[in-house]
């Protein structure tokens, strides 16, 4: 069998052939995933090195949601489906508003679960998509493993029509010199362990790109106190005893002074948490917190507190 020396790349970096994973079908289990493992702990470095452009993304998103509009994801396949889930796992986490976070997929719901035929190489159809859903000052954040689904680079330029701002995560790093967007993520995975299968390297980088952007943002519009999830929501008992042991950790108050605490605050943990830590009560802390835009060290400082 004649083994590639190098990748050979198509139509993008990840259609291409992976010479370290040619003898793939040969190889006995174990080895199998351990080649797979080796492919994949290329991804972090790779993602890494997009970090300064993946800033620029976090800073225009949070500064769209402080001026009240919202951020859109815009996928096809692979990238839809992990940019869905990014956005239903905001509001358990940080109690995100349903309407700050919008994820578009090709073919709609329907192509969430099976794939819908040539959705994604209809152009038109995002664009009319994102110039029904998204206004001038909101943020669009389209993701395609090739920088070339036509569905997600007809939203983007429909929104840049609207007066969005536009982002592009991409996995070809010559998506950066053509795309018409106000930010370019280039996440270079390379050729996939199968090739063309952008569901291994390439979404596992973008699964890590959508992570920390929507989590970015959150700390950045002060949707957590310290590495601490205070803006969740207690919808079970697991998560009422996440909630104590949260205040806990921030304060060094005793399990019965944090659950009086959160008592006294009608259940909000930022309430309790700025009344404990600032020494007012709980009407001063919320209104301390609702002049902040809820930042809890922000609430503080207008408290006059230090936080412990």
């Amino acid at each position: 069998m004649t083994v590639p020396q190098q990748a050979v790349y198509v139509d993008s970096p990840t259609e291409g052939r992976n010479p370290r994973t040619t003898e793939l079908d040969t190889l006995p289990t174990l080895e199998v995933l351990r080649v797979i493992n080796a492919e994949d702990r290329l991804v972090p470095s790779a993602v890494a090195e997009a970090l300064p452009q993946l800033a620029e993304a976090v800073d225009l998103a949070a500064e769209a949601l402080r001026q009240g509009h919202r951020v859109h994801y815009v996928g096809a396949g692979t990238s839809g489906r992990l940019a869905s889930l990014d956005v239903a796992e905001l509001a358990p986490t940080f109690n995100a508003p349903a309407d700050w976070f919008v994820a578009h997929h090709a073919g709609g719901t329907k192509a969430l679960r099976t794939a819908v035929e040539n959705a994604e190489d209809d152009a038109a159809a995002g664009a009319a998509l994102l110039t029904r859903e998204a206004e001038a000052g909101d943020f669009v954040l389209g993701l395609t493993a090739s920088g070339r689904t036509p569905f997600v680079l007809g939203a983007l330029s429909a929104a840049r029509r609207l007066g969005a701002g536009t982002g592009l995560v991409s996995n070809n790093p010559m998506s950066a010199r053509t795309a018409d967007v106000d930010v370019v993520i280039a996440v270079d995975t390379g050729p996939e362990a199968i090739s063309g299968s952008t569901r291994m390297k390439a979404g596992t980088s973008q699964k890590l790109v959508l992570t920390a952007f929507s989590t970015a943002v959150m700390v950045k519009l002060g949707r957590t106190y310290s590495n601490l999830m205070v803006s969740m929501r207690a919808t079970n008992a697991k998560l009422r005893g996440r909630t104590l042991r949260i205040l806990r950790e921030a304060t060094g108050y005793s399990l019965q002074e944090c659950a009086e605490a959160l008592t006294s605050a009608n259940g909000d943990l930022k309430v309790a948490l700025v009344h404990l830590l600032s020494g007012a009560d709980s009407e001063r802390a919320a209104k301390a917190l609702s002049e902040t835009n809820g930042h809890v060290r922000n609430a503080l400082d207008m408290l006059g507190a230090a936080a412990r």
